[in-house]
């Protein structure tokens, strides 16, 4: 059962920070800060321990790169862009031997090589005419929550609660899916940061007997339509690791890769790394 996430806005006198507090993943996540660097470096470690967590992730911007590497965090990855045009770093520090420990690291980066090396296609078959794109509303979440329980058995957020698509869906995130007449077949979403004008595409899920029709790669698409018309150039996406069909379709749709985070969340049926995948939408 997940333990519900919260984030948490610390306003002190010499520093700002939004604190995402995620017990299901043992981890928290500093998703801005500004300020005292050391003094909110401090506190949020504190943070993490109390909560138990076994990592702390930081998105750091480029001027703290070095106090950052000095207080013995690791980089772990970057997104091109993401503070309206300024690069993320993910810095990260683990609090657990286990938690730093993989075993499918150089079996991850031998996919990552061979998929950077994958010719573009030239020409994508367009999905059966039978299969509708559409944007999902929230009707639609009682079905959504069904497709993210029949394609996942673990998820690192509770996207088998129709509730939860709901609440999501009301604080701006974006679904588009593919139907089989009344049946939800494929999804994806885009998780859209208005301040800072960037959009995390996620939430990817096809029903395993209709993979072979290329669906994810028409649906991320016409989420990138969606973030261009709202001015966000931004676009990156968080894979799991070990799926060689997710990263080398973000491949195709020219997407770079930027790093890997290393047993990052509870997805599918373990924890695992994930790679992210930035594109300028701009360019």
């Amino acid at each position: 059962m997940h333990q519900p996430s919260s984030t948490v806005y610390l306003n002190k006198e010499n520093y700002y920070m939004e604190v995402f507090l995620d017990p299901f993943n043992k981890r928290v996540r500093i998703d801005d800060y500004r300020g005292n660097l050391s003094a909110l470096l401090n506190k949020c470690e504190n943070l993490a321990q109390e909560s138990q967590a076994e990592k702390l992730i930081v998105k750091g911007r480029p001027e703290h790169i070095g106090h950052l590497l000095e207080a013995g965090y690791v980089l772990e990855a970057k997104i091109g862009g993401y503070f309206r045009g300024t690069d993320a770093y993910f810095f990260t520090k683990y609090y657990s031997p286990e938690r730093k420990k993989n075993d499918h690291w150089i079996t991850e980066d031998g996919m990552v090589n061979s998929i950077v090396h994958l010719n573009k296609p030239k020409e994508i078959s367009h999905p059966p005419a039978k299969f509708a794109l559409i944007k999902a509303e929230e009707r639609h979440a009682e079905k959504l929550a069904t497709l993210y329980g029949n394609v996942f058995k673990i998820y690192p957020t509770p996207l088998q609660q129709p509730e939860y698509i709901k609440k999501t869906m009301s604080e701006g995130t974006v679904y588009f899916i593919y139907m089989d007449g009344n049946e939800i077949i494929s999804a994806a979403s885009a998780e859209i940061n208005d301040f800072y004008k960037n959009a995390e595409l996620t939430d990817c899920a096809t029903l395993p007997e209709y993979r072979q029709h290329g669906l994810m790669k028409f649906l991320l698409k016409r989420l990138e339509r969606e973030l261009l018309e709202r001015g966000i150039y931004c676009s990156y996406s968080i894979a799991r690791a070990l799926s060689f069909g997710m990263n080398a379709v973000l491949h195709q749709l020219g997407y770079r890769y930027q790093g890997r985070l290393m047993n990052n969340c509870y997805i599918y049926d373990k924890l695992e790394n994930m790679n992210v995948w930035v594109r300028n939408l701009a360019e």
